[in-house]
């Protein structure tokens, strides 16, 4: 891997030579400009540095101009500002200007490695960030199912055996769990993955408008039927079409629905010829069948039409495991369209949202990651989910002491997991703190912050006992 390059610029020789030469020794390639406009000539050239450390008093151009055609020239590049004490307006007018960091002259050499090891590790994280979703874009534009979960690893595995079948799928399961999502991966891995994929949803339509959007109706069978107008069947021939909420179609539907999947064959509305069709025909419902068969409310042949097939998805509270996954999915997916500025999940509420049963199942928690990137108000969103939460069937949890709320239950339990991983880690280094920031992928200085902030200064000064050897953390969130 190539050094990262730090562009140095300031008009004092010697603070360039010195920069220069601690910079290299820290293992970074080094470049120098002696003022504001050999800098931005630079740039303008093509040169394009990891990170740049600019002085604010120059002569020329000063540093707040330099960072303002650095940000129109490419603004990915990261900026330390260093300034002189008594110019703080002139630094806060750079950080809103969007410089990465600022020191104050002088300053120790551990506060500019620090400084700059920060810098980069944010810049790393955006870069990962943009990583994860374009893989994250590609799996969804390729139909693809984030799951972990055993149950719906081997659903994926019938789906994209029968795909190519043609036979009928039954999808059951509560609303919100992805059964138009696993539809559309069964029509993706099939031979008619570029034809037409049609959804129907049967519940919104009242029974004469479902009849003319599933078989269309000819001119003039109706007041206001001025054109003839072809049916979704006809839409998704050679393709697919999911009849999203079977179990709400009507008895009389239901006996036109069986002869199409019979003779692949029907009349429009008011039509006098036979439209043939070939459409594969998924179904999916959130409600027991076999019961509405038994009460005669769906006919039983053609619940047997359509179960050539079951698949019955889990609900989210079965398969929490998949949580941390579709929260990184949708905040990759949404952050952009929202212009929201967070990078993550806050540990506090991904542990509330490990807790919570999601009644609404992936829909919604797709609906509060949503809610979390426009108004990123940790109170705010954990009090809604204890305020869902208090609505159904709460879930044990261990009695904690002096009545604590929801947000003091999950931001102790997601403390107590992060310093307990943080020990195991520096145990197992040795407590060579540098290595151990590196391997739980933060900067050197978060990890001295968090050890102050827990009172701990090496292994002797541990008030609670270590972690047992060969506890399992990964499920705990950081």
């Amino acid at each position: 891997m190539s050094k990262r390059s730090i562009l140095v610029v300031d008009d004092d020789r010697s603070v360039r030579s010195y920069l220069s030469d601690f910079l290299a020794s820290c293992g970074y390639s080094v470049e120098c400009a002696e003022s504001g406009d050999q800098a931005v000539a630079r740039l303008s050239a093509g040169y394009v540095p990891s990170l740049m450390v600019l002085d604010i008093v120059m002569p020329g151009i000063n540093g707040i101009e330099v960072l303002e055609s650095v940000k129109k020239i490419n603004s990915t590049i990261p900026v330390i500002i260093l300034s002189a004490a008594g110019q703080t307006k002139t630094v806060v007018d750079a950080m809103k200007m969007g410089a990465a960091d600022f020191l104050v002259k002088p300053f120790e050499e551990q506060e500019l490695e620090l400084a700059i090891q920060n810098v980069i590790e944010k810049q790393k994280l955006r870069e990962e960030v943009k990583t994860l979703k374009r893989q994250l874009d590609s799996y969804a534009e390729a139909g693809d199912i984030l799951s972990t979960n055993p149950k719906v690893l081997r659903i994926k595995e019938i789906a994209k055996h029968v795909a190519d079948t043609d036979v009928p799928v039954l999808i059951s399961g509560e609303s919100g769990v992805g059964k138009e999502v696993l539809a559309r991966y069964i029509h993706t891995h099939s031979l008619r993955a570029d034809k037409p994929f049609v959804k129907v949803n049967c519940a919104a339509l009242p029974d004469d408008l479902l009849e003319s959007e599933l078989f269309g109706y000819e001119r003039g069978a109706f007041t206001g039927a001025l054109n003839e107008k072809p049916g979704k069947f006809e839409l998704a021939d050679k393709g697919t079409i999911l009849l999203d909420e079977i179990g709400e179609m009507t008895p009389h539907l239901q006996a036109k629905l069986l002869h199409v999947l019979q003779d692949s064959e029907y009349s429009r509305l008011g039509g006098k010829r036979t439209v043939r069709v070939d459409a594969r025909v998924l179904a999916s419902t959130n409600i027991n069948l076999e019961e509405n068969v038994a009460n005669g409310k769906f006919r039983e042949d053609l619940y047997f039409r359509l179960n050539v097939i079951r698949v019955d998805i889990p609900p989210l509270r079965e398969r929490r495991e998949d949580i941390p996954i579709l929260c990184n999915y949708f905040l990759c997916k949404y952050r952009d369209r929202y212009k929201s500025t967070v990078e993550e999940i806050a540990a506090s509420l991904m542990d509330c949202f490990l807790r919570y049963d999601w009644p609404g199942n992936v829909r919604q928690l797709e609906n509060a990651v949503k809610r979390y990137l426009i108004l990123p108000d940790m109170n705010m969103n954990l009090s809604e989910l204890k305020e869902q939460q208090s609505n159904s069937t709460p879930v044990p949890v261990k009695p904690k002491e002096d009545n604590m709320s929801l947000k003091d239950v999950g931001t102790r339990a997601a403390e107590q997991a992060e310093k307990e991983l943080v020990l195991r880690v520096l145990e197992e280094t040795s407590w060579n703190r540098k290595q151990a920031a590196r391997r739980l992928n933060i900067c050197y200085k978060a990890l001295l912050n968090k050890l102050k902030r827990w009172q701990i200064d090496n292994r002797h000064s541990i008030g609670a006992p270590r972690p047992a050897p060969g506890r399992d953390f990964q499920s705990m969130p950081v």
